[in-house]
């Protein structure tokens, strides 16, 4: 029986240093269990270390990237994806995926990069905060996105999760999106 993301080509975005382990390796194992085949993309090759510990080996730098590659980008959050938010790469990447209309998605504080971006305006959104930490909300609404303190938030093909707890939500989102292309 083939599985429902045969053929599919997914592009992940992760910070080389710092990233959110479980925010990257439960949703590429959840779409590689879907058929997806993954590819890790950060600003330089070799092994990218996550803010818990864990080893990525990357595929393509953020420059080699060609988005019409891909079904999927997907950005990745953690301490490190907030250089992403004002990089002018990182933006580039996301207006495109988005006029593309194709899926694109964010975990964590990456969904402020795709806010900077300027895809968000008009949209409905979530990200990471805290008690203490509003200022990727604040981001967000700045940019003109809805926020929703929710753990998914889906609008059209823009998917956007809060945090590490998500991480297999936002996975399934992803999937539930791919199926419908």
């Amino acid at each position: 029986m083939p599985k429902p993301l045969e053929n599919r080509e997914i592009a992940m975005i992760i910070a080389f240093r710092e990233f959110r382990d479980e925010e990257y390796f439960i949703p590429k194992q959840t779409l590689e269990m879907a058929g997806a085949n993954i590819t890790t993309v950060s600003t330089s090759l070799g092994g990218a270390i996550g803010k818990m510990g864990g080893e990525v080996k990357i595929d393509l730098t953020l420059d080699e990237l060609k988005v019409g590659d891909y079904n999927a980008v997907l950005f990745i959050g953690g301490p490190g994806a907030a250089k992403y938010i004002d990089d002018p790469q990182a933006r580039q990447i996301a207006r495109e995926v988005a006029d593309s209309a194709m899926v694109l998605g964010a975990i964590c504080i990456a969904p402020a990069i795709l806010a900077r971006a300027g895809v968000l305006s008009g949209k409905q959104a979530t990200v990471w905060s805290n008690i203490m930490d509003k200022s990727a909300v604040k981001i967000l609404k700045e940019e003109g996105a809805e926020y929703h303190s929710e753990p998914v938030v889906i609008d059209g093909k823009i998917i956007t999760a809060d945090g590490p707890a998500s991480a297999k939500k936002f996975a399934e989102a992803i999937i539930e999106a791919l199926k419908k292309e």
